[in-house]
């Protein structure tokens, strides 16, 4: 990815923190010289020093059967993002968009049955546990458990790689930057609304 140095990211307890809130992901490998993609919720697990991404796909997905020749998978996060006019700045120049996307890249592998259960649970408990009436692992019958799992296949990704960038006007002067987060906050939209908390807090952290 493209990074100009005043977009890069290089705080990796930040990175992380943004995979794990924005971790609706796009998994990308190459069939036959095509890209391919499919859109996953994934997980990220510390083991030792090392950083895996685990999630599933459904079984008829054929991407699945691409990991094992794709040296390398690409995986994208992406936060809010929105348009900026430079009818918001002081002086004259051209429109922007600002945005927040991590890449990944790794090695991906197939997950044993008892790792895919392992995973599945760490799933539900995620996103389930506050829930008033949690589905959970153990509360769901071996019988449909049983048939869900002959439906989709685990996989892991091993992080060899990770490339941050947040566009987010850091390049623009204060009076400026404080009028585009006040413009987002004016829009009819929900990512410029977004976008515009995570501006404001960022020139926050950096004071």
């Amino acid at each position: 990815m493209f990074i100009p140095k005043y977009f890069q990211v290089k705080n990796m307890d930040e990175v992380i923190g943004f995979m794990e809130e924005n971790s609706f992901a796009t998994v990308v490998t190459t069939q036959n010289e095509k890209p391919i993609a499919t859109h996953l919720p994934l997980q990220l697990q510390k083991i030792g020093m090392e950083y895996f991404l685990t999630g599933h796909l459904a079984y008829g997905n054929p991407q699945w059967r691409t990991f094992e020749s794709c040296e390398n998978v690409l995986v994208i996060y992406q936060g809010p993002h929105a348009y900026i006019s430079s009818s918001w700045y002081k002086h004259e120049n051209v429109p922007t968009w600002n945005y927040q996307a991590v890449h990944v890249y790794g090695k991906a592998t197939i997950l044993g049955g008892e790792e895919l259960k392992k995973d599945l649970t760490k799933l539900l408990e995620k996103y389930e546990n506050h829930r008033e009436n949690p589905i959970l692992w153990n509360k769901l019958s071996p019988q449909l458990l049983e048939r869900q799992l002959k439906g989709i296949v685990g996989f892991k990704i091993k992080v060899e790689e990770i490339q941050a960038a947040y566009k987010l006007s850091q390049n623009r002067e204060e009076e400026d930057y404080q009028n585009i987060i006040k413009k987002l906050q004016e829009e009819d939209n929900i990512n410029s609304q977004q976008l515009a908390k995570v501006m404001k807090k960022t020139i926050q952290n950096n004071k």
